[in-house]
């Protein structure tokens, strides 16, 4: 029996002895930690670790900047003052006003670049951004802006060394992968929301500004937020946080950054992009009016207006002309006529196949360069 217990002792120390050298038994091996692989599991789970968000905060926060407008406009505050008749009668000329904006930004070089929306500063007289660690504003000048882009480069002169921010890659980005959201909603400075991708690729249009390729998110984004950036569980840049939706809630947009690095060259040297012309106003033709205007189907983008003295008016195009053809490119609806002559240059001369009054006509166009008054 003594043999039996000794032969058993002695199997045990060589299975510990196997087990130790083979790393251990696949049962009992315990799962490697996660703390030193956040990089790895960065924009996947929300359970990287209890202090993911917060160290991101803490170490972006400091190049996120705060930025206020002023823009100079004719008028008083006063109903009474805006009334021409009042005016006359006192003898009171059109007072200058100076109303004030807000929005956010992020530094993105040591040197005090500033990365923001256009529409934050568009009409500005004057810009000044509020920087962490400095107790007054910086005056700030715009380097270069992009209004169909929506996006301005400012430079602010420090005088030091600044934090900032590194451009992630947002062709990598998942629908589904966590995102913050830092910004200056209402004035509240350094808000900081979360949530996940929701879409990618996303064409909205605010007011007469088109959008076509912005990442949606669930984060808050709230007026004020506009400029700011939409991080990545790595602290990277991903997005620049730009648009809300007025009809519903956690519907937010923002410009990706592969979208960014294609003009910021452009945008530091103040380069700006032919913006291509036509002068024509259209939608897209649909059922009823396919049936209204006597077409066998419904495509193409019918002009609705020309505007005076615009390269669409010097060709001789007309309202309730439908373009069905623009510089060979076939166009079925409104939208493909925009990114046709979006891929035009100014200057170019480009031939196009309308119909009027049921009649396949040809027409030749000189593209032009869009006016700066003219959105």
């Amino acid at each position: 029996m003594f043999k039996n217990i000794k032969r058993a002792f002695l199997l045990i120390i060589v299975i510990a002895v196997l087990a130790a050298s083979n790393g251990g038994c696949n049962l009992l091996k315990q799962p490697q930690s996660k703390q030193n692989s956040g990089q790895d599991q960065a924009g996947l789970l929300p359970g990287v670790g209890p202090d993911t968000v917060a160290d991101v905060v803490s170490l972006a926060s400091p190049a996120v900047v705060k930025i206020s407008t002023r823009v100079t406009s004719r008028g008083s505050s006063d109903p009474l003052f805006s009334d021409p008749f009042f005016r006359q009668f006192f003898g009171l000329p059109s007072q200058p006003r100076q109303e004030e904006g807000m929005g956010s930004g992020f530094i993105i070089s040591q040197d005090g670049y500033i990365l923001t929306n256009e529409h934050v500063i568009d009409g500005a007289s004057s810009i000044s951004v509020t920087v962490t660690g400095f107790d007054r504003d910086l005056e700030a000048k715009v380097t270069g802006a992009d209004y169909d882009l929506d996006l301005a480069l400012l430079k602010i002169e420090p005088g030091r060394d600044l934090p900032f921010l590194n451009l992630g890659n947002s062709d990598q980005i998942r629908v589904g992968n966590w995102v913050i959201a830092i910004g200056n909603p209402y004035g509240l400075d350094h808000t900081v929301t979360t949530g996940v991708i929701s879409a990618k690729g996303r064409p909205i249009s605010v007011s007469d500004r088109k959008y076509e390729n912005l990442l949606q998110t669930d984060a808050s984004i709230n007026p004020g937020n506009s400029g700011g950036p939409l991080l990545d569980l790595k602290g990277e840049v991903i997005g620049i946080n730009t648009a809300i939706s007025s009809q519903a809630q956690g519907i937010g947009f923002a410009i990706p950054t592969s979208t960014v690095r294609q003009v910021l060259e452009d945008l530091k040297n103040n380069v700006s992009k032919s913006r291509p012309w036509v002068g024509v106003q259209v939608r897209t033709v649909d059922n009823e009016l396919a049936r209204y205007l006597g077409l066998d189907r419904a495509e193409g983008a019918v002009i609705d207006g020309v505007i005076a003295g615009s390269p669409a008016e010097k060709a001789g195009l007309r309202e309730w002309d439908v373009i069905v053809e623009f510089n060979g490119k076939k166009i079925s609806n409104a939208d493909e006529l925009v990114a046709a002559i979006k891929n035009t240059q100014a200057g170019q001369t480009v031939n196009m196949s309308i119909i009027r009054k049921r009649q396949l006509s040809q027409l030749t166009l000189a593209v032009a360069e869009k006016p700066q008054n003219i959105r």
